[in-house]
């Protein structure tokens, strides 16, 4: 660093400045790396100083402390100045030098090597000098870097730092007046007695903690179980503290003291009291809600409301067996294996209060072995402090699964003998032996009658165990359930699950995307489960096919419409109307006959083909409203000239009825208002003659349809004018008033058509006494177990009454009379009361 020492005075006036405040900092650098440990002692014994500990810890203990204090800041000591070296002028120029750019110091003391005698030499020299000499202004004092976090790793420096902050802000203070406290022995006599006290309720009841200060003395409410809490400071020997919670009074001073209060009591601080009373918390209630609904399946829906007045944490649900009202015949007449209890969690809500809950227990328990046998069940709410609630017991049959397969039947029922005791497996095995003695007509595999006879077989055998036992009992379910649903049953359970999925993605509120995946999982089951049927048709000869009543026939297109109509509502956002034609496609999969084929258009009759004819005709009607929306979309700014300019070229070229129905249905979705003008008229003509050829006329059903098209038809009319006129917005209203009277003429058809078939039931009843078998050409029933004529196919389209219109709900009562009507009728077959009763228990 010699080479700075040449350096002109110049220059170094002109650096002055910032090389004093440069060397400055390298001095302060250089004493914080060479001192920080004196630096960190001393700040340690300062803010022991400033806490006033050192006012009321014992003389033994501050002698102590002073030791090492004097010990570790004398070692401290040494090492700085073992360590310290003072910065040089030539170090501070270097750093200094380092900060400007081409390090114009160094430059400036260097001198000229070559060519000094050389004038065009020389003069770039002194060129160079003088560049370098004007960065020297732009020279500033360097901060001090004294880089201690390499030599202080564990930052015992900061730590000392913080203490002796939180000293000085809070220490002096609680310490006594002034600087007293600072002075070591003094506490006694200048440390203040304090206090400060808190209220805290259990965390489960929702309420503040109460700081003691701030409530006045004097009667005080607060949650049973909340604890107390005193913290002392100070001479705490003058702080007089009674309470009435703790079974023994403290025997000595404690600078904190805790109290639960779990009764009414009182507190007294300083002669200030405060009368503190213990509110109760209630046992929780709960009840049941509403009356058990069960599924053929064997589900069983049970609602429940719980209370508490802080909210329930759990509940259960305990099943026992009501052992008095069983019927002891049969199997059911040895003595009961004993068996625990069934209990259940209850369901509680994720979010918001619980202080009622109001919830529905869903369960299924047809595996059980007191399945279809008398129990009490018992609901327990728990709040959170452990208490509980018990419901009154209700007695009712446990739901199991209702099986209408004759041998599934059987074979469930001996299920449940060796369940209820292993003594009746001798009995079951006799009476299975027999049911699977001559397997065939009865069974319709094989290998159903081998697993019948290998599970006797087992229960015959000596060492047939509890264990043995369970197995068997598993594998006489599995074959009931496969009798009872054969190949169907694993294709219509992928259907649920995927309806449930779908079902539980649009509550969820999913994405579009999503729907559309699961939709088409939907799908996919569909068209399995539709094989699955195909595969196990039964031959319809009509000989060896028993009298099943009346069954609803619905093809592949039917339900491919219905599921295409359900997407199309997720798209538009009507979740709760899609959910609800979900439903209604899983009850139509769990109780309807799905037809082969397509059928003919032959065997439709005038008002199945009249109702066939206004679906479509709703349908296009439907397709010209969005095509109008989209237009008005699309135009939001249209001029009123133009809108003239259209509807005077709409006016001279309106299609006939009967020309143009092939041209509109080409051109769906044309931007044009002539064009859409044009597709309305040919709709109000296509409508016209529906109206015209529509059956039913002379009966009050029929005219009104005829009524109700006439004003679809006006209301067409309306419509197509306004699409001339380019008010698009007029258009969309009467076009949705055309759809509504269609519905309504609609509906009035299917009332005029059953009423027509009932008429022709009566007559052949009356003829011949076969008032149910009624139907088409070929013998098969072409109305549905309501009385509805099917339209095309035996189809009831998207666009049936049935999906659309304000009226679902009465309809849909109208039809649940009808059921009850006929199941009550005696003179229908059995077999057909047997499936009215099945719809009712699904409904």
């Amino acid at each position: 660093m010699d080479r700075y020492d040449s350096l002109p005075n110049d220059a170094l006036a002109r650096v002055k400045r910032a090389l004093r405040l440069t060397r400055a900092g390298m001095y302060l650098e250089r004493l914080l790396r060479a001192f920080w440990p004196l630096l960190t002692v001393l700040f340690f014994a300062l803010a022991w100083m400033f806490s006033g500990l050192s006012a009321v810890a014992p003389m033994s203990l501050m002698r102590g402390i002073a030791v090492v204090v004097a010990t570790t800041g004398l070692a401290a000591l040494v090492y700085g100045f073992a360590r310290y070296r003072a910065p040089t002028k030539a170090e501070a120029l270097a750093r200094l030098d380092a900060s400007l750019p081409g390090a114009p110091i160094a430059a400036l003391s260097d001198a000229q090597a070559i060519g000094a005698a050389d004038p065009a030499s020389r003069a770039v020299w002194e060129t160079h000098l003088a560049r370098m000499a004007a960065r020297l202004d732009a020279a500033k004092g360097q901060a001090p870097k004294p880089d201690l976090a390499p030599r202080d790793p564990f930052a015992f420096r900061l730590m000392a730092m913080v203490a002796l902050v939180v000293a000085v802000l809070f220490g002096v203070r609680a310490a006594g007046p002034g600087l007293s406290g600072l002075v070591p022995g003094s506490g006694e006599e200048v440390a203040q007695a304090s206090w400060e006290g808190w209220i805290e309720p259990p965390s489960y009841t929702g309420k503040p903690t109460l700081y003691l200060g701030d409530q006045a003395p004097g009667y005080l409410e607060v949650p049973e179980g909340s604890r107390i809490t005193l913290r002392l400071y100070g001479i705490i020997d003058e702080i007089d503290i009674t309470e009435t919670w703790s079974d023994e009074p403290a025997t000595e001073p404690m600078p904190t003291r805790l109290f639960t209060v779990d009764e009414d009591g009182a507190l007294t601080i300083n002669g200030d009291t405060w009368d503190i009373a213990a509110l109760d918390d209630a046992d929780p209630a709960i009840t049941f809600d509403g009356d058990l609904t069960r599924s053929i399946g064997g589900e069983m829906q049970q609602g429940f409301i719980a209370t508490d007045d802080y909210g329930v944490a759990t509940g259960q649900a305990r099943v026992d067996l009501n052992l008095d009202a069983v019927s002891r015949d049969f199997g059911l007449a040895a003595t009961p294996e004993p068996r625990e209890a069934i209990v259940v969690d209850l369901p509680m809500p994720f979010r918001g209060s619980r202080e009622e809950v109001r919830e529905i227990l869903v369960e299924n328990f047809a595996e059980h072995p007191w399945a279809e046998l008398p129990v009490r069940v018992t609901l327990t709410a728990v709040d959170a402090a452990g208490q509980t609630g018990d419901s009154a017991p209700m007695e009712m049959v446990l739901p199991g699964r209702r099986f209408l397969n004759p041998i599934a039947r059987a074979v469930i029922e001996q299920r449940r003998d060796i369940l209820w005791s292993i003594d009746n497996a001798a009995s079951s095995a006799r009476l299975l032996r027999a049911v699977s003695n001559r397997p065939a007509g009865f069974f319709p595999k094989e290998s159903q009658a081998l697993v019948l006879r290998a599970s006797v077989n087992a229960m015959e055998e000596n060492d047939f165990n509890p264990s043995v036992r369970d197995e068997v009992a598993q594998a006489l379910w599995d074959l009931a359930i496969e009798l009872e649903e054969g190949a169907l049953n694993d294709a219509l359970e992928r259907l649920r699950r995927a309806q449930e999925r779908l079902q539980e993605a649009m509550r969820q509120g999913a994405t579009p995307d999503e729907l559309s995946e699961l939709m088409d999982e939907l799908r996919e089951a569909m068209r399995d489960y539709m094989q699955q049927l195909a595969e196990n048709a039964q031959p319809q000869d009509g000989t060896d096919q028993p009298d099943q009543g009346e069954t609803m026939e619905m093809t592949q297109q039917d339900l491919q419409d219905m599921m295409d109509r359900i997407e199309e509502l997720m798209r538009e956002g009507r979740t709760e109307e899609a959910a609800q034609m979900l439903q209604m496609l899983q009850q139509m999969m769990e109780n309807m006959q799905m037809t082969q084929g397509q059928g003919g258009e032959g065997q439709q009759s005038p008002g199945q083909q009249a109702m066939r004819g206004l679906q479509d005709t709703l349908r296009e009607q439907r397709d010209l409203s969005d095509d109008t929306f989209q237009e008005q979309q699309g135009n939001p700014g249209q001029q009123q000239g133009q809108q003239q300019g259209q509807g005077q070229q709409q006016g001279q070229d309106q299609p006939g009825e009967g020309q143009g129905q092939q041209q509109g249905e080409n051109q769906p979705g044309q931007g044009q208002d002539g064009d859409l003008a044009g597709r309305q008229r040919q709709l109000q003509g296509q409508l016209q003659r529906q109206r015209d050829n529509l059956p039913g006329a002379g009966t009050e059903e029929g005219d009104a349809a005829r009524d109700a098209l006439d004003r679809a038809g006006r209301a067409m009319d309306e419509a197509a004018e306004a699409l001339r006129d380019g008010n698009n917005s007029e258009a969309l209203d009467r076009q949705a008033e055309a759809m509504e009277e269609m519905r309504e003429g609609m509906r009035n058809l299917e009332d005029a058509m059953r009423q027509e078939a009932q008429n022709q039931q009566g007559d052949q009843q009356q003829q011949g006494g076969q008032g149910d078998q009624r139907g088409g050409p070929d013998g098969r029933d072409q109305r549905d177990p309501l009385g509805r004529e099917a339209g095309e196919r035996g189809a009831l389209g998207s666009d049936s009454p049935l999906a659309d219109g304000e009226d679902v709900y009465r309809r849909a009562e109208e039809l649940m009379e009808e059921l009850r009507r006929r199941s009550g009728e005696t003179e229908r077959p059995q077999v057909e009361r047997d499936y009215l009763e099945r719809l009712l228990d699904f409904f």
